[in-house]
């Protein structure tokens, strides 16, 4: 072990040691959120380890009056780290902050019609993720798909792989891939599965991604994140290779 890696792991320990999550409050946590359950005792293990060091790491900050708890932290943490439980933290570098919002928040942006006129255009939102800058939540929406989730539908999981997606410098739905994995067959998979999913959207057809897939190619990473984790198995018959491309990256098959 070189020094280097010695003091990193030395440093790793300390903050396990000095911050650790209050016993009775992972275990609550644990038991509200079906997505944990499905893990096993030393996966879950190693999940709070990495929720630790993410909550060391990333700072909350609150909007419209909100008051954030331990266990809010903790619900969202666990559930973003569990996207990188075999990927590392290093993941979620480059930013720090996650903005916790009581309900849907409202964002205007200028959108330009076919004469090239700008018009404000306003939107409300259960998430968003910046690509430098913060993951934005609606805590109404993440108190609901972590409790309650359906099929496809996760904002935590949603935003924070657009995190992952634009670790490259862009939101394309080309994250870093793993060293084993090949770049062609990754693009290949994707854009055919993705180039479907428009068609079938275009044609009113129904299909197991939810429709907000085809917006373009970094919505589709991220929507197809929430299909692995929320309905692996529907995933797996309807688009193998596609569910195989997903399992190579987060290193993880269907619960």
């Amino acid at each position: 072990m070189s020094w280097l890696h010695w003091l990193s792991h030395w440093r790793v320990r300390r903050v396990l040691k000095r911050h650790p999550i209050d016993h009775r409050l992972w275990l609550e946590v644990v038991h509200q959120l079906p997505l944990l359950q499905q893990l096993d005792a030393v996966e879950r293990a190693y999940l709070r380890e990495l929720t630790t060091l993410f909550l060391q790491q990333k700072s909350f900050s609150a909007a419209h009056g909100l008051l954030i708890t331990e266990r809010m932290k903790v619900v969202v943490a666990a559930q973003a780290c569990l996207l990188v439980l075999h990927l590392g933290l290093d993941y979620y570098r480059g930013w720090v902050e996650i903005v916790l919002y009581p309900g849907a928040f409202r964002v205007h942006r200028d959108q330009q019609d076919s004469d090239g006129v700008s018009h404000d255009q306003a939107s409300a939102l259960s998430g968003e993720a910046w690509l430098r800058g913060p993951v934005i939540l609606s805590w109404q929406d993440v108190e609901r798909d972590s409790q309650h989730y359906h099929a496809g539908h996760h904002v935590v999981l949603h935003e924070f792989a657009h995190k992952l997606d634009g670790l490259n410098g862009a939101a394309n739905g080309m994250p870093p891939l793993r060293r084993h994995m090949s770049h062609t067959r990754w693009t290949q998979v994707l854009s055919e599965s993705y180039q479907h999913l428009c068609r079938s959207v275009e044609l009113g057809l129904a299909s197991d991604i939810p429709a907000y897939g085809a917006t373009n190619p970094a919505e589709f990473f991220a929507v197809v994140t929430e299909c692995f984790y929320t309905a692996p198995h529907r995933l797996q018959q309807s688009h193998p290779a596609l569910y195989e491309q997903f399992c190579l990256f987060y290193q993880q098959r269907a619960l």
